[in-house]
């Protein structure tokens, strides 16, 4: 097979991966049918042991009423060493999600590890996204031209909103390898639900698993919401395991 074209934006070496592992069929469909299901995930993640959840009040989403399930296609970032003004005057531009966007395929989240207080992500980015059939990102560090991302319809969760510019102060220096979103590490691969409440990241290895559960757990609060709505008194209702 031959190799997608790049951009150049980056160096190949520093591209971990060419493309995102794909979930097995009816896995996102599974995980997109529970809604906004991020305290079930929450909850049934706690119970197998896996870690990977950050609440909305760190992650905050640009389009709250929005829930994205997708897999992540993961991007690090780091300050320039260089001073801004001396790249600025230069034009040195080593942001590199635009190489993500390139690789990207319908379904994917661009999970960004980047830099606080200086956008990571643009409108532009967001316009290009959306045309590659991206779900939406989620960003560690600032984000801005949000007007633009609602625009076309596609949701960031991030830790910021700056109108200051990353391309004359930060350089992507890796695609496709593992990042660490406020505590959280994330592979290229897992799988990311993100509602109005937070974000959860699933690991592709054990999706299936979670999924099954939260299933489980999702169909058996919808029962008890029939039961609530019946006019059942509360000290009959059923409780909580």
């Amino acid at each position: 097979m031959t190799e997608k074209k790049l951009t150049g934006k980056i160096a190949r070496e520093r591209i971990q991966k060419m493309s995102v592992p794909r979930p097995a069929p009816g896995l996102l469909e599974g995980f997109r049918s529970l809604g906004d299901a991020s305290g079930i995930l929450s909850d049934v993640m706690d119970q197998l042991g896996i870690t990977g959840v950050i609440g909305a009040s760190t992650l905050k989403p640009t389009m709250p009423s929005k829930c994205m399930v997708g897999v992540a296609l993961t991007v690090r970032n780091m300050v320039q060493r260089e001073h801004v003004y001396e790249t600025a005057k230069a034009k040195v531009n080593r942001m590199a999600e635009f190489e993500a966007h390139n690789l990207a395929q319908a379904d994917d989240v661009i999970v960004i590890q980047g830099v606080q207080g200086i956008s990571n992500m643009g409108g532009i980015s967001a316009h290009t996204g959306k045309r590659q059939g991206e779900v939406g990102a989620i960003v560690s560090g600032g984000i801005r031209d949000v007007s633009h991302s609602r625009s076309v319809d596609y949701p960031i969760w991030s830790t910021e909103v700056t109108p200051l510019t990353g391309k004359w102060r930060i350089e992507t220096v890796e695609i496709n390898g593992d990042v660490e979103i406020e505590g959280v590490r994330v592979a290229c691969g897992d799988i990311v639900l993100a509602d109005s409440t937070g974000v959860c990241f699933v690991p592709m290895a054990r999706a299936a698993e979670v999924l099954k559960l939260a299933k489980a757990v999702h169909a058996a609060e919808e029962r008890k919401c029939l039961v609530i709505d019946s006019g059942t008194p509360v000290a009959d209702l059923p409780t909580n395991a």
